[in-house]
């Protein structure tokens, strides 16, 4: 009868290397790895000063944005959430979820998402608490 042999994983966890390897080593190569750390956390914020100069420099030449790059965050701010609004949409009401969605837009939720009607179905999805299935793809708010 033949002996199996034992699986070995493809990936290496790494330990093999560092148990051949002596202490004074270890400690060398972190010291290596935490100098290598420091130096480009220092480039980071050189770079980051260096970014906020010509910021800086746009800004007063009255551009408010240069091709390819926008300032700032590109996610919208909404002084309500996406729940929130959706339940004082549908108060009272039923709708589709492409209806919901566009009403939610116009009503100022502001959003960058290119699949918004997925994420509003998902939420009416999330919250039973909140939100009641009419019939196939028409909710209203409980």
């Amino acid at each position: 009868m033949a002996k199996k042999k034992k699986r070995t994983s493809r990936r290496s966890s790494g330990t093999g290397s560092l148990e051949k390897m002596s202490s004074a080593a270890l400690h060398a190569e972190l010291s290596r790895r935490q100098r290598a750390a420091s130096s480009l956390l220092r480039k980071r914020d050189r770079l980051r000063e260096q970014l906020a100069d010509v910021e800086t420099q746009i800004s007063e030449m009255g551009a408010t944005a240069v091709v390819g790059i926008e300032p700032g965050r590109k996610r919208a701010r909404n002084a309500e959430s996406l729940v929130d609004s959706m339940h004082r949409v549908l108060h009272g009401t039923e709708l589709t979820v492409t209806e919901l969605s566009e009403a939610v837009q116009a009503a100022g939720y502001v959003t960058t998402s290119p699949n918004f009607r997925t994420i509003v179905n998902q939420t009416l999805i999330k919250y039973p608490k909140l939100f009641k299935r009419v019939s196939r793809g028409i909710y209203t708010a409980k």
